[in-house]
């Protein structure tokens, strides 16, 4: 979940993150060298298309990440983000669909691309439920009868949290994007929606090319060490 406190105090630091942010963690990345879609072709396991063909091939890709999710731990750089609370009304807005944040401590998050642990019901969406375990099968069904399915945005599929995201990086004094290249649309149009004046910090080894102001300073390293730079650049805010 998250909340705009418009009434707080502190300022609003809103984190953009990505995968590269649960990198260290163990999760891997789906676009770099050695990804997941290095291994899979991305329609038959991550579209609606695949779930229509194939459901059980589709279910065994989602348990295996989710088994591996349920055998990491928060990073570092998780931790800091959540410590930031301390100081700032912090808001990430995550296209990551693993908890890491949220078991990091974070209590702001939304989530762009839906969320690993959570499954939903094919026939009526609304119908989320916290999943025990990693595997869901065949034959699950939700209260209504209709098969569960990944709680996941697929490929063709819309990303109903934008309109919200945007909303979120409106409310923007400090802007940190982390562990995303921001190639991927609709969520690398977020950085548009920051007020102009905002400061922008990017954290990631390969300086992303994104649209930044005269107020964007890039950190070039991994989100563990770059978040701990990040931080002690802060305390100057």
């Amino acid at each position: 979940m998250f909340l705009i406190n418009y009434k707080s105090m502190k300022k609003n630091l809103i984190v953009l993150s990505g995968a590269g942010m649960s990198q260290e963690s163990g999760i891997p990345t789906f676009r770099d060298m050695g990804g997941i879609w290095e291994q899979y072709d991305v329609m038959e396991v991550a579209s609606p298309q695949a779930w229509a063909k194939n459901p059980q091939l589709v279910l065994n890709f989602y348990n295996q990440r989710r088994k591996k999710l349920l055998e990491s731990s928060p990073n570092r750089g998780h931790e800091i983000i959540a410590e930031l609370e301390a100081d700032f009304n912090v808001i990430i807005v995550t296209q990551n669909v693993d908890d890491l944040h949220e078991r990091a401590g974070s209590s702001n998050i939304l989530h762009l691309h839906g969320e690993l642990r959570k499954v939903r019901s094919t026939s009526y969406p609304h119908l989320v439920y916290e999943l025990s375990g990693w595997e869901l099968k065949l034959g699950d069904l939700c209260e209504k009868g209709s098969q569960l399915r990944p709680h996941i945005v697929w490929f063709g599929e819309s990303v109903d949290n934008i309109g919200k995201a945007q909303q979120i990086v409106e409310t923007a004094d400090i802007l940190v994007v982390v562990g995303t290249s921001l190639n991927v649309y609709p969520a690398a149009g977020l950085v548009h929606y920051a007020p102009v004046k905002t400061p922008i910090f990017v954290v990631d080894p390969s300086k992303p090319s994104i649209v930044s102001n005269n107020k964007t300073v890039f950190i070039t390293e991994k989100a563990t060490t770059g978040l701990e730079k990040l931080k002690d650049m802060l305390k100057s805010l």
